[in-house]
């Protein structure tokens, strides 16, 4: 479970907006309204085209207004209907008039553009006979919406946004608004139409478009809620989008302001940069979070679903000026989405992530490594979690009625507009009526983290006093803590105490540890199951029947362990294994699936008539059509079976140019492992003469390095 806590640092969107030139701010010179904005995206041609209307209010006379476009080409540019005077520059372009103060104008832009960021067209290269998915999503924070929209990259400038997609009629586009309008344009092409009623920051526009479906349900005060998904994955709605009704109803309740958009809907999309996205109303999340039952107990999309959710309030309703304020969008969902999970999962769970996060925090500062949560550039470890635990000892201090009435009021007074931390702070002593500068300067300006404040805070909870106790004895000798340890498994054990167990015997190599996993076994918790199955190396033989029936449990985790242990330990049991696991995919990346084709490969006992297929169904997952995450795990597998094939190499190749940067840092990782094997390298060579530009271009370069 601590790993999930690790996920802060690479799965959620971080930016800041410091980097801004504000020598080219024009918010207090010019206010942009709405924009009216028909686009047509060509997916095989990975452009657009559109034609976007602006509404504009000149605050003070200018000669000159601009509007980010980056690397657009524009073959209409008018102004109140007339053709204007304008540069482009590939990064913005220019409009040149004498601009009256306390006058409107429409400015009209019709363009053309091949996005190179914000915009990602997948699977579009595919054969047509190719049963993969066909998408186009969008993820435009911090600054990059602009490569597809003439939009704006400072945050400060807000404006409602009325967009049309015209698209082929075979797929489903969802953005930002209310659908008002779907309508046949010819028989291959639909005009789909949404419409915003507030304003918001450029960068929470977005559209996905696929083949998908949905399920539509409501929030208690009846704001209609809509969940997507993929035919091929309707198995998997229910665990996949569990408690959201639950979550949005609970929200609106504690934060006590109404949820401030008209509708609200999410979108599961392949190959997402991060775990998910705060759009507008429109969640666009990783797929790799669409799962079925088995998977819910090892990596559900509770916390991602609720964190995103937070954001329509902090970060959508209310949006920080600058990076310097990043943690009241951060720090706000986060510490929501605690919440939701404390109601949905208990009480234990939610003083258990608050203690996890706290050792994280501590270990960062006792490192020197410790950030200020006011600081510009700071991490997402800082900005989400020393965030949220800021909130937790803030609403502790000023009691939980006063806490909340400063939220909505925060809220409310700042509603559809750009905030400052010194905002937060105004509405918190307007309410509370007490002087909060002590925890100003130890929780938003201090760079090192104030463990000995939430060391006390955590004691106060029964639970985290024995789950400290339990962890004070981890460099113990079993002989002396094997009672204690055995206590902690009576029944009705917690489960945090129980894995905590696991742990801790996992790092003996002695006799006494046998009738303690016994104990830990025999509680049936599926967690604590895990746990053993995870942490344990040498398998004692009288535990050896127990183990092996870990690959039933409802478990994907689980069950990947238990058959590669039990396989590289019970080798005489590999039939019965492979028998029992056939049918078993696993996560999106197919952990269990991977490991049982692998297995096969490498086992004497497997048919050699079979293994040309098993292989043949292994190679295939390193193609690009299929998620980044499934084709990371292949090649891992591959690597260490030594068994790349030249379709493989290639694969690699395009993946070390792939958009999300985690699966590209790993091909580019893996690529110069080969490239330094005398023998990968000249296939590489062997391979260039029939490359495409770019593949040869990039794998030039890698080879000079």
């Amino acid at each position: 479970m601590k790993q999930i806590l690790l996920l802060f640092a690479i799965v959620f969107p971080l930016f800041g907006y410091s980097q801004y030139d504000s020598s080219l701010d024009q918010t207090k010179k010019v206010d942009f309204l709405q924009v009216d904005a028909e686009i047509s995206i060509h997916p095989n041609k990975k452009s657009v085209e559109g034609e976007a209307k602006y509404q504009i209010k000149i605050l003070n006379p200018q000669d000159s207004i601009f509007i980010d476009a980056k690397n657009m080409e524009f073959s209409s540019v008018l102004l109140n209907g007339k053709k204007v005077s304008y540069t482009n520059d590939k990064s913005r372009i220019w409009i040149k008039s004498s601009f009256s103060s306390k006058k409107e104008y429409l400015l009209t832009l019709r363009y053309f553009a091949k996005p190179q960021r914000a915009m990602y067209f997948i699977n579009w290269d595919a054969p047509k006979e190719s049963n993969v998915s066909r998408q186009i999503w969008t993820q435009g924070q911090g600054r990059d919406n602009s490569n597809w929209l003439p939009s704006f990259d400072d945050m400060t400038e807000k404006l409602i946004f009325n967009l049309s997609f015209n698209f082929n009629r075979e797929y489903q586009v969802i953005s930002n608004g209310e659908l008002v309008n779907r309508n046949a344009l010819n028989d291959s092409i639909v005009q789909w139409k949404f419409k915003m009623e507030k304003p918001m920051s450029s960068y929470l526009v977005a559209v996905a478009a696929g083949n998908y479906s949905k399920i539509s349900s409501q929030s208690k005060t009846k704001v209609p809620i809509e969940l997507y998904f993929e035919p091929k994955d309707s198995l998997m709605v229910e665990p996949t989008y569990r408690y959201t009704e639950e979550i949005f109803d609970f929200f609106e309740g504690v934060i006590g302001v109404a949820f401030p958009w008209k509708n609200y809907n999410q979108v599961p999309v392949q190959d997402f940069l991060f775990s998910g996205m705060e759009n507008t109303g429109l969640t666009i999340f990783s797929d790799s979070f669409v799962i079925d039952s088995t998977a819910f107990i090892d990596q559900n999309y509770v916390f991602v679903n609720a964190h995103e959710l937070a954001h329509q309030w902090f970060g959508d309703m209310v949006t920080e000026t600058n990076g310097k304020h990043h943690w009241l969008h951060e720090g706000f969902a986060t510490y929501y989405a605690w919440l939701a999970e404390k109601k949905i999962f208990g009480e234990d769970y939610f003083y258990w992530k608050l203690y996890e996060s706290a050792e994280q925090l501590k270990e960062l500062s006792d490192s020197g490594k410790g950030e200020s949560l006011l600081s510009k550039n700071a991490s997402s470890l800082t900005y989400y979690q020393k965030g949220a635990w800021a909130l937790h000892i803030l609403k502790e201090q000023i009691g939980e009625d006063n806490f909340r009435e400063a939220v909505k009021i925060f809220l409310l007074k700042n509603a559809y507009s750009n905030v400052t931390t010194d905002d937060f702070v105004q509405a918190v002593e307007e309410v509370s009526k007490m002087d909060i500068s002590v925890w100003q300067q130890d929780w938003l300006q201090q760079s090192a983290f104030q463990g000995t404040e939430a060391l006390a805070s955590l004691k106060r909870y029964k639970f985290i006093t024995r789950y400290m106790e339990l962890v004070s004895l981890r460099e113990t000798s079993i002989s002396i803590k094997k009672d204690y340890l055995e206590k902690a498994l009576d029944f009705p054990v917690n489960e945090y105490l129980g894995q905590e167990v696991v742990f801790q015997l996992s790092a003996e190599n002695s006799k006494e540890t046998t009738s303690l996993y016994r104990k830990a076994l025999e509680t049936d918790n599926l967690r604590i199951r895990q746990a053993v199955a995870v942490s344990i190396d040498s398998i004692p033989s009288v535990l050896k029947t127990q183990f092996i029936k870990f690959i039933e449990d409802d478990s994907y985790i689980t069950k990947e362990n238990a058959l590669l242990k039990s396989w590289a330990q019970f080798p005489e049991e590999t039939e019965y294994l492979i028998s029992k696991t056939k049918n078993v995919q696993g996560f999106q990346d197919k952990n269990v699936r991977l490991l049982w084709l692998v297995i096969n490969l490498v086992s004497p006992e497997t048919d050699p008539e079979k293994k040309p297929a098993y292989y043949k169904e292994l190679s295939s997952y390193t193609s690009e059509t299929h998620p980044f995450g499934l084709r990371q795990n292949t090649l891992s597998y591959l690597y260490q079976i030594n068994a790349f094939s030249e379709q493989n190499l290639l694969d690699i190749l395009e993946g070390a140019q792939h958009p999300n940067y985690r699966f590209r840092n790993f091909c580019r990782s893996l690529l110069d492992k080969l490239l330094n094997d005398k023998e990968y390298r000249a296939k590489y060579v062997d391979l260039s003469a029939t490359m495409e530009k770019t593949d040869l271009e990039f794998l030039t370069k890698r080879l000079q390095d």
